[in-house]
C-alpha cells in the first residue's frame, strides 16, 4: 500500500500551499459536523474526526471555534452531502465529495470540470465499487514494529502497517480510526502525520505523460470549486 501512501502526500503537499482555501473547506466540514450533533467531539464522533484531520493541516484555532459557535448559534445555514462519481483521461477513475447549499450550482461545476479536462460524469456507482473506504493514521517516532506491537496490545487486527520516510502509516477499517488513535495516545503520541477516513483505490493506474498532465488539471479543477470537500482517484502520482 506504499504507492497509496504517496497520493496522500501528494494530496497534503498540494492542500499546503493552498491554506485559505483549505482552511474554509474545514470551517464548512467542521461547522456541518458540529450541527449535525452535539458540538462536542467528545460526544459528536463525527465532529472529532474532522477535528484530527484539521490538526494534520495546522488549521488554526480561531476558525474552528468560528465554525462550532456558528453551529452552535443556530444558524439555519445548510449544506448537502453529495457524491459525484466519474471518469478522468484514460478511463482514469475518481470520486468527488461535496458539501453544498445550491445543488443545481454544485453538479454544474463539477460536470464543468470533467467536461474541460478529458473526463465525463459517470452515475451514482460507476466507479466506487472499485474504492474501499480506509482509515489512515501516520506517525512518527516509531517503527513498523513497534507500532504492531501496540496494536496487538489494544487487540487491533488492521487492514496494513508500512514504514516510509521515517513515518509509520496504518490502514485500517473505518470504524477502528478512533481507536488505532487512542492506542497510540495511550503510548505517548500526540501528533499524527496523516488522519483521514478517505477511499481509496483497489488498484492503482499509471497514466502516459500527456494524459497524466491532463488527469492533474482535472483534479486541480475539481479541488480549486468551492463546494468540493474531497477528491479521490486510482492514479498512481508517482513520488
Amino acid at each position: 500500500m506504499g504507492r497509496k501512501w504517496n497520493n496522500i502526500k501528494e494530496k497534503k503537499a498540494s492542500k499546503d500551499a493552498n491554506t485559505s482555501r483549505i482552511y474554509a473547506k474545514f470551517g464548512r466540514e467542521i461547522y456541518v459536523a458540529a450541527k449535525q450533533g452535539e458540538p462536542d467531539p467528545e460526544s459528536n464522533q463525527s465532529l472529532k474526526v474532522v477535528l484530527e484531520r484539521a490538526k494534520t493541516y495546522s488549521v488554526p484555532k480561531t476558525i474552528i471555534d468560528r465554525a462550532i459557535e456558528k453551529a452552535k448559534g443556530g444558524s439555519e445555514e445548510n449544506y448537502d452531502e453529495l457524491r459525484y462519481e466519474g471518469f478522468g483521461p484514460s478511463g482514469s477513475m475518481v470520486i468527488v465529495d461535496t458539501l453544498t447549499n445550491n445543488v443545481n450550482r454544485t453538479v454544474a461545476e463539477v460536470r464543468s470540470a470533467f467536461n474541460k479536462n478529458g473526463g465525463n460524469m459517470g452515475v451514482s456507482g460507476a466507479v466506487a465499487y472499485m474504492f474501499d473506504a480506509t482509515a489512515v493514521i501516520g506517525l512518527e517516532g516509531k517503527t513498523a514494529d513497534e507500532v504492531l506491537e501496540l496494536l496487538m496490545e489494544a487487540d487491533l487486527d488492521v487492514r496494513d502497517v508500512i514504514e516510509e520516510d521515517e513515518t509509520v502509516i496504518v490502514y485500517a477499517e473505518p470504524d477502528q480510526f478512533h481507536a488505532v488513535q487512542e492506542a497510540f495516545k495511550n503510548a505517548g503520541v500526540t501528533e499524527f502525520t496523516v488522519a483521514e477516513l478517505t477511499m481509496l483505490a483497489q488498484n492503482e493506474m499509471t497514466l502516459p505523460v500527456d494524459a497524466q498532465v491532463q488527469f492533474e488539471k482535472l483534479i486541480d479543477a475539481l479541488e480549486d470549486l468551492e463546494d468540493v470537500q474531497q477528491v479521490y482517484h486510482n492514479v498512481d502520482l508517482g513520488e
